[in-house]
């Protein structure tokens, strides 16, 4: 039997779920209820170190059953290949499909107002928009199945260690910890994509090649503009110069710097690109471990540097981003991975009409969230080459 992915997604939120609640009862002082929670999630912790087992081998054995390793099963189909035919079917029929008893396509069907995308097909479009290069690498990922929730962490610099007691002596009360709740409420975002309608004669596989790309793309586009939303609540600070980006690093305190980079876009690489010593040696190296990465010296300090393109990370007029710090620490953002679609042949939409230009138009939505972590974390720092110039 072929174990579904989002058996394994659906078991990890609930047990995400029973954490908060052991949170909940130690803030209460109920250790009863606390053990009991902490059972549940030893529970949860073996059935999915099992699923993830039997999702290995399903990979390993390509679609076949483990305990019949090499024998070819003519007319079986694997999940993918059985999501891309429904997809196709759905897609030709407008994407107007009710569920039929028994079929095992059980994401295929009408959800919040359009087709919800079979999770084989979104499995591939979640590698699609991560295969690219692009700010999601930088934060805390976190793929979740509940519209909302919250998480409890206790952030780097709350810890406070332990206290010396001497031998015989009684162990004095320790500082109570500091923990904070994140919440996240998942939000709908969509979009539009014109297809011809001679796409619908096409392939089954190529008709769902165009959504995954289309959809991956979005996702990722969209994640990166949530992303650079939530760096924006942090402060602009203007770092004017060299001394000013030290300064903001030495300001991260040794909690965050040992994990931070320089994050900054093509007009931060030709901006940095033009700083040298009093020798005339430029500042920004490629790293002598690994050429493909930079760094800048910066006082005694070696920082990592990453840049993005334009369109990832814009500048804002003469000002060029420099986020200094860890977004792993900082940003989480909530995948409800997620995606549905609905079309019309008669919308019109800014200049295409559908109806008079023979196309299909596609309404794609997608399902997330994006949320401060911990916004200690990093300088929200940009350089003004105007003022820079002057």
């Amino acid at each position: 039997m072929k174990i579904d992915k989002q058996k394994l997604y659906t078991l990890k939120d609930a047990r995400n779920q029973v954490l908060e609640a052991a949170d909940a009862a130690l803030d209460a002082g109920n250790m009863e209820e606390y053990e009991a929670k902490l059972a549940e999630v030893k529970g949860y912790n073996t059935q999915i170190e099992s699923v993830e087992k039997l999702l290995r081998e399903q990979e390993r054995f390509a679609g076949q059953e483990p305990s019949a390793p090499g024998l070819e099963q003519e007319g079986q189909e694997d999940g993918y290949a059985k999501a891309v035919k429904s997809f196709a079917d759905a897609a030709r029929s407008g994407f107007r499909v009710a569920k039929a008893a028994g079929d095992m396509m059980q994401e295929g069907v009408e959800a919040d107002g359009g087709y919800a995308v079979p999770q084989d097909i979104v499995t591939r479009i979640i590698n699609l928009r991560d295969s690219k290069e692009s700010l999601l690498s930088e934060v805390r990922v976190i793929p979740v199945t509940t519209k909302s929730g919250r998480r409890t962490l206790k952030k780097r610099g709350q810890h406070t260690g332990f206290a010396t007691v001497a031998e015989a002596a009684k162990y004095g009360k320790a500082a109570t910890p500091q923990f904070t709740t994140v919440s996240y409420d998942i939000e709908k975002r969509g979009g539009y994509l014109p297809v011809t309608n001679e796409l619908m004669e096409d392939s089954d596989s190529n008709i769902a090649a165009v959504a995954e790309e289309w959809l991956g793309d979005e996702a990722r586009v969209t994640a990166n503009k949530e992303i650079m939303t939530i760096v924006a609540t942090n402060a602009s600070t203007d770092l004017t110069d060299l001394d000013g980006i030290l300064k903001a690093w030495v300001g991260l305190g040794s909690t965050f710097r040992a994990t931070s980079k320089l994050l900054t876009n093509d007009d931060g690489l030709l901006w940095l690109g033009t700083l040298k010593d009093a020798n005339g040696r430029q500042l920004l190296t490629p790293n002598p471990a690994e050429p493909k990465q930079l760094q800048l010296c910066v006082g005694p300090y070696i920082l990592p540097v990453k840049t993005y393109d334009n369109d990832t990370m814009p500048s804002t007029g003469t000002k060029i981003p420099m986020i200094l710090g860890d977004l792993k620490e900082g940003v989480a953002y909530w995948d409800r991975r997620q995606f549905t679609i609905k079309v019309s042949d008669v919308a019109s939409v800014g200049e295409l009409n559908a109806f008079e230009q023979d196309l299909t138009i596609w309404r794609g939505s997608l399902r997330d969230d994006c949320t401060s972590w911990d916004t200690e974390a990093w300088v929200n720092g940009y350089i003004d080459t105007a003022a820079a110039a002057g």
